[in-house]
C-alpha cells in the first residue's frame, strides 16, 4: 500500500471506531508499517487539518472527531478536478490560503484512483491572459475522457465569423483565456496547435485513434502564450 492510500484508510479506520481511539501499534500492525511510520502519517493528517486527538496511557491512543470531518467523498476525476479549479479562480482574493488549504481536504480523502486521474487531468489546465469569470460552456465528458486518455476528436466548429468546419484534432490540455474556456489540440487541418473555445464546438466525437505526442509543440505554445498552472 503507498501512502496515500495508507493515510486515506488511517482516516477511514479512525472514523470507523470514533469516538474510541487507536494506538499507534495497533496501526502499525494493520497497516504493516513501523510505529514511527504510523505517527509520522499522523502527524501529517494534523497539519492537514484533520482533528485527531491522542491521549497518553495504557487506554489511550489516537481518535479522530467524526463530528469534524469530512464522511469518504464520491467525486468523479472531473467532478475533482472541478473544486480544485474553481477554488484556484480564488488565488487573488483574501480567501486564497483558506480556497486552498479546503481544495487540498477535499483531494485528500478521494479514493485513489480517482486522485491520481485528476492529477493527469489537473497538470493539462491551464490559465492565459486575462480570464473572464462567468464564461464559457458546459465542458463535456468526452472532451475531458479524450483529453486524459489521449484519443482524437472529431469536431465540428464554427469560428468567430460563424464558418462552420469539421476537423480531427489531437487534445492536448484546457486552458482558460480571455474569452472563456477552451480545447487547446493539435489541429490536423492546420497543422498546428489551436484553442477551440468551448462554446463554439457544434459536435464532438471521439474516435478510437490515439494521439501521436507534441509535446515539444504543445510545451512552446504554453511559452509563447506564458500559461500556468490553474490547478491547487
Amino acid at each position: 500500500m503507498n501512502r496515500t492510500d495508507r493515510l486515506y484508510a488511517l482516516v477511514e479506520e479512525l472514523r470507523a471506531v470514533a469516538p474510541r481511539p487507536r494506538s499507534a501499534p495497533w496501526l502499525a500492525r494493520r497497516f504493516e508499517v513501523s510505529v514511527r511510520t504510523v505517527e509520522r502519517d499522523l502527524e501529517a493528517l494534523r497539519q492537514s487539518g484533520l482533528p485527531i486527538r491522542t491521549e497518553a496511557g495504557r487506554a489511550g491512543g489516537h481518535s479522530l472527531d467524526r463530528d469534524r470531518t469530512l464522511p469518504p467523498v464520491t467525486l468523479s476525476a472531473a467532478e475533482a478536478l472541478a473544486v480544485s479549479v474553481a477554488l484556484r479562480t480564488a488565488a487573488s482574493t483574501p480567501f486564497a490560503a483558506a480556497a486552498h488549504r479546503a481544495g487540498q481536504k477535499v483531494l485528500a480523502v478521494l479514493p485513489a484512483d480517482v486522485r491520481r486521474r485528476e492529477e493527469a487531468l489537473a497538470r493539462l489546465v491551464y490559465r492565459v491572459g486575462d480570464h473572464a469569470p462567468g464564461q464559457g460552456a458546459k465542458l463535456s465528458e468526452t472532451i475531458v475522457e479524450a483529453v486524459v486518455s489521449g484519443h482524437v476528436l472529431h469536431l465540428g466548429y464554427a469560428d468567430r465569423a460563424g464558418a462552420a468546419t469539421t476537423r480531427d484534432v489531437e487534445p492536448l490540455g484546457l486552458l482558460w483565456g480571455p474569452n472563456g474556456w477552451y480545447l487547446a489540440a493539435w489541429c490536423r487541418l492546420r497543422s498546428a496547435v489551436r484553442g477551440f473555445q468551448l462554446d463554439r464546438i457544434t459536435s464532438l466525437e471521439r474516435s478510437d485513434e490515439r494521439v501521436t505526442s507534441r509535446e515539444p509543440q504543445w510545451r512552446a505554445e504554453l511559452k509563447r502564450w506564458d500559461a500556468e498552472p490553474l490547478t491547487l
